[in-house]
């Protein structure tokens, strides 16, 4: 076996160098992340001040010491504060961890401290992950949750504003369907107010999805599609189905929270219909670790370290994460439903 490297010695693992390792480590994608619907912007902040304008959700910028501020409107309820949530998660590496292990494949290359950091830190990440994709579906809707299903913000309520709902009616045959999906569309373009956007994607439970493709308006249409575009032979057909101007996605996606309940990110029932190519519409904002030499830092997504135990017992292994998903135009965001 290779001899242990000592990370505390000169040369080791310090907070930047676990940091960019945590950050650059293969991730393993949810959907929202895999598309990269929320871009991620550091704030140097620990709250942020968040204002309404005409129905856009704004963060206020910062200025130099002694410059102008920027001015609040009028309104007493366009302007609010919140608190980043904070998002710690810690492991231990012991000695059993890491007695008699070695480099996969070979006999005295590689350094099994690090390999079994790497896994340590791999798994981790993916758990701040998925806590990051329940965030940002659950602010496609206004909302902001954490990972025991608590709500800590509503956006709608906050400012005033309502959700936009259409109603498809799936379990009405005569439903015209396309004139929903022209209502949802509408909805949607009145709502840029100026952004930009490439198309809608409608992220839709199983249930709403089945109803969908099983509607007498549709169902030809689904047919078309399933025997020339998706090539159901090789591809699994529920995953993308366009639809007079929208892409249907079925997203059949469930979370374990902290309480050990289970929770379904898209209601049975239910889909979010959301613009897709914004410029500036869906952001996670990061506030910096909560530690000392990252004060006044711009936030990065993960922050990872490593501290040595005193008694020589075990190495703790710590991360942290302080993400805040705003979608600035809640009602770009229109939930659909089937009431039958």
């Amino acid at each position: 076996m290779a001899p242990m490297i000592n990370p505390f010695d000169a040369g080791g693992y310090t907070l930047a160098e676990m940091t960019q390792a945590i950050n650059i480590l293969p991730n393993i994608y949810t959907r929202l992340g895999e598309m990269g619907l929320f871009r991620f912007e550091g704030i140097t902040q620990r709250s942020a001040i968040i204002e309404q304008a005409e129905g856009v959700l704004n963060l206020l910028p910062t200025v130099p010491l002694g410059g102008p501020a920027t001015v609040a409107n009028r309104d007493a309820r366009s302007m609010r504060s919140f608190t980043v949530p904070w998002i710690p998660h810690d492991d231990v590496i012991t000695p059993q961890d890491i007695q008699g292990v070695r480099g996969f494949g070979v006999a005295d290359a590689a350094d099994p401290l690090a390999t079994v950091m790497e896994r340590k830190l791999t798994r981790m990440r993916a758990k701040h992950a998925q806590t990051r994709e329940y965030m940002e579906v659950n602010a496609l809707r206004g909302v902001v949750k954490d990972g025991a299903g608590v709500t800590l913000y509503d956006y709608f309520d906050e400012f005033g504003l309502a959700q936009q709902a259409v109603d498809f009616v799936l379990g009405t045959a005569a439903t015209q369907v396309q004139a929903k999906c022209r209502e949802v569309l509408r909805s949607i373009e009145t709502e840029l107010k100026g952004e930009t956007m490439t198309g809608v994607l409608a992220l839709v439970s199983p249930s709403f999805f089945d109803k969908l493709i099983g509607h007498a308006r549709v169902e030809e249409a689904y047919k078309y599609f399933s025997a020339t575009g998706a090539q159901p032979l090789r591809e699994d057909t529920r995953r993308r189905f366009p639809f007079s101007g929208i892409v249907f996605e079925e997203y059949n996606a469930t979370v374990t929270l902290s309480t050990g309940a289970i929770e379904t990110l898209i209601p049975a029932g239910e889909g979010i219909a959301f613009p897709l190519g914004t410029m500036d519409t869906f952001v996670t904002y990061g506030a910096p670790a909560n530690l000392i030499e990252t004060v006044n830092t711009m936030g990065l997504p993960i922050y990872a370290r490593q501290i040595a135990r005193l008694d020589g017992s075990a190495i703790d292994v710590k991360t942290e994460a302080s993400p805040l998903p705003i979608n600035k135009r809640p009602r770009l965001a229109v939930k659909i439903t089937t009431s039958n």
